[in-house]
């Protein structure tokens, strides 16, 4: 008999796994793929750790999870400095001085930055915004909506941002300084060796099933174990009864060149609406690699269908409305535990997901 199931060798799961372990009790580790790491898998192709999931950069600003990381794996020191086209123009992200001066050529410095998006919000401002557009022209102005959130925002979501509701951008961060650095946390970096080899050293000494689907077992394997703890999707643990959650999906076309540099940037997003992608991840420089060869991954934005991998809740107040009932019958669920993105229907950056593991550990004490 087993203290704790856990559901899903993710970061979550993992993170419940080691701890637990560490306190005595008995795990076993479910994976319904025939991997660890959840979407934070690497797998290794022409001496690269590739992202098959999409980019991952562990970002944070809480100490204590900084310190946790590193002691499974040593960081690097890269720093997230995505680069977006759009046509034939190529400008800095998040919107900073850099991307300011490239968009108005009269533009120098803060002041006449600040002047002139000023005087396009003011162009086009609407008092109540009734969709992301007039949201995102009130935050930004006309120039920075069209050629760098308009298309790619339209590519993520599937639709025209006329269609969607204002509520999905509250804030775009605009600075006025020459940074480049895309996140504004303490710390930041990419595990030496991948994701894979951080996941591996926190299931040291658990025990790992692979392969093995725990819905379709549920029986047997819940009478193995006290307690269970989730990360599945939570309205596919009670068989979608009030109907399925919606999420995005993302489709990856991954080619190895036979280069050594593809396009000089880990991140390239592309922001026309024309081009199919959202972006090209180029895995090799996040470790700053010098393979001889190198391996790109293209992210085509697709709706989401039971069957496919879930990656972005769709956070409105109609499926908001839909978790709440499933999460009411989570409660009532006797010694079952839901966590991670699935399972709280919530979209986590990796840190946020460790800091959510260690609440609900400390629950259990």
């Amino acid at each position: 008999m087993y203290d704790y199931l856990i559901v899903g060798s993710g970061l979550f799961g993992a993170v419940c796994a080691h701890e637990l372990t560490k306190r005595g009790k008995k795990c076993l580790v479910l994976e319904k793929r025939d991997h660890i790491g959840g979407n934070i898998y690497t797998e290794t192709i022409e001496g690269i750790n590739v992202h098959r999931y999409g980019a991952h950069i562990f970002h944070t600003s809480y100490k204590d999870v900084w310190e946790y990381v590193n002691g499974f794996a040593e960081f690097n020191s890269y720093v997230n400095s995505p680069v977006a086209r759009y046509k034939n123009e190529c400008y800095n992200l998040p919107f900073n001085m850099n991307t300011f001066t490239k968009l108005w050529p009269d533009v120098f410095t803060p002041a006449e930055a600040e002047k002139r998006i000023a005087e396009e919000r003011g162009k086009s401002f609407v008092e109540q915004p009734k969709n992301l557009e007039e949201q995102a022209i009130n935050l930004v102005g006309r120039t920075i909506y069209e050629k760098l959130v308009k298309g790619y925002t339209e590519k993520q979501w599937g639709r025209p941002c006329t269609e969607l509701p204002a509520f999905i951008i509250k804030r775009l961060p605009v600075r006025f300084t020459f940074d480049n650095n895309y996140f504004n946390d303490r710390y930041q970096g990419i595990p030496i060796g991948g994701y894979t080899r951080m996941i591996e050293k926190m299931l040291e000494g658990v025990e790992v099933r692979l392969s093995c689907d725990f819905l379709a077992h549920r029986e047997e394997y819940r009478s193995a174990a006290k307690k269970v703890i989730y990360t599945g999707a939570i309205d596919g643990y009670f068989g979608y009864c009030y109907g399925a959650l919606e999420y995005r999906s993302v489709r990856f076309e991954t080619e190895v060149l036979d280069m050594p540099n593809f396009q000089g940037n880990a991140v390239v997003n592309y922001t026309e609406r024309t081009v199919p992608y959202t972006r090209i991840i180029e895995h090799k420089h996040f470790e700053f690699g010098t393979q001889p060869k190198t391996v790109v991954s293209r992210e085509y934005s697709s709706a989401w269908k039971p069957g496919d991998e879930p990656y972005y809740p769709v956070n409105d107040e109609k499926n908001g409305a839909l978790y709440e009932r499933y999460r009411a019958l989570a409660a009532e669920e006797k010694d079952v535990l839901f966590g991670g993105r699935l399972g709280q229907y919530k979209y986590y950056d990796m840190d946020d997901v460790i800091k959510s593991a260690f609440e609900t550990l400390a629950a259990l004490d």
